[in-house]
């Protein structure tokens, strides 16, 4: 895959404040990636280096080949850029303000209409066209700096919380078309939505302190979580007791515990691993009456990764970050 951003020991300064402390990665065409981390945690001071609004105090960012700092101008043409807030001028219409973007990325005359009227379409823009941007809701300002930021087809896409704001059907539509502009571009999606990474990111990076602390696919971080691969076992309310004792005395299966799910059905989790003991769990409970009436294989929850990775590094109120 052809590497679009590349960030080699990357480190920003804010006078005694590291916010962003020798970060090193690269991000390929066709890859979604994830951007997640606290408060303060780096995200957006990273974000910003490789858009071209801060300079590093040390180390590079390169974009499509071209250094952020010495070639701002060919990094800009390259990027689509939505930041947290997506600040637009509120007394312009999304037609005006779509239109003055286009014509700052170079677009004039038929080509400025069809760059327009392709980003109102893909974010469903048509019935606040001539409404001011200051009364429009959060959803449609969001929109509109997302329209902003696609209008001229970028190779790579950078976005804080692209889905602020937006109502459950307009959450799924901007998701279809960051899946569907995938396969072409570099996306970055800066978030603290964890359900953002499993609708659209194939790869997530995790930092705090201004570190990065963990990098690979959503499914491979979930494998990291205590409880991946533990079994849940639904047996009669009554019978719980009696089950959990037994399978207590199975090799292996000291640390088996009771958990109440949301509906209020109470389970028993065994061990992660505790798969390769079905068949033993089946016996040694068939063996005393015990019917097994549901059995989950659980899957790890990225909050708690997510969880476990960065809540050590201290927290920093970080404006800059």
């Amino acid at each position: 895959m052809t590497t679009m951003i590349e960030l080699d020991h990357l480190t920003k300064r804010f006078g005694a404040l590291v916010a962003v402390d020798d970060i090193s990665m690269s991000v390929a065409r066709g890859e979604v990636l994830g951007f997640l981390g606290p408060n303060g945690a780096g995200k957006s001071t990273t974000m910003k280096i490789v858009a071209g609004f801060l300079e590093p105090t040390s180390g590079s960012a390169m974009v499509c080949g071209h250094n952020v700092v010495a070639e701002p101008v060919a990094v800009k043409k390259r990027i689509g850029y939505l930041p947290e807030g997506a600040p637009t001028y509120g007394d312009m219409t999304p037609t005006s303000y779509l239109g003055f973007i286009a014509e700052i990325r170079g677009f004039d005359g038929a080509e400025k209409r069809r760059r327009v009227d392709a980003a109102v379409e893909k974010l469903g823009l048509e019935r606040v066209l001539r409404q001011p941007i200051e009364t429009l809701s959060k959803g449609y300002k969001r929109r509109v700096g997302f329209a902003q930021a696609i209008l001229h087809d970028p190779e790579v896409l950078i976005m804080d919380e692209p889905t602020d704001g937006l109502d459950p059907n307009q959450k799924r539509q901007v998701r279809t078309l960051i899946r569907d502009m995938a396969a072409e571009k570099a996306i970055v999606i800066s978030t603290h939505i964890l359900e953002e990474v499993d609708a659209v990111c194939n790869r997530v990076v995790m930092i705090a302190g201004g570190r990065l602390l963990a990098d690979g696919t959503p499914e491979s971080l979930r494998a990291r979580a205590r409880d991946h691969n533990a079994l849940l076992v639904r047996v009669a309310r009554h019978q719980i007791e009696a089950a959990r004792q037994k399978i207590t005395s199975l090799d292996g299966m000291a640390a088996v515990e009771t958990v109440t799910r949301r509906d209020g059905v109470i389970l028993l989790r065994v061990p992660p691993g505790a798969q390769t003991r079905t068949a033993a769990i089946f016996a040694a409970l068939g063996g005393e009456n015990i019917e097994i009436e549901e059995l989950v294989n659980e899957v790890g929850v990225l909050d708690d990764v997510f969880y476990d990775i960065t809540a050590h590094i201290a927290h920093r109120e970080n404006p800059y970050a």
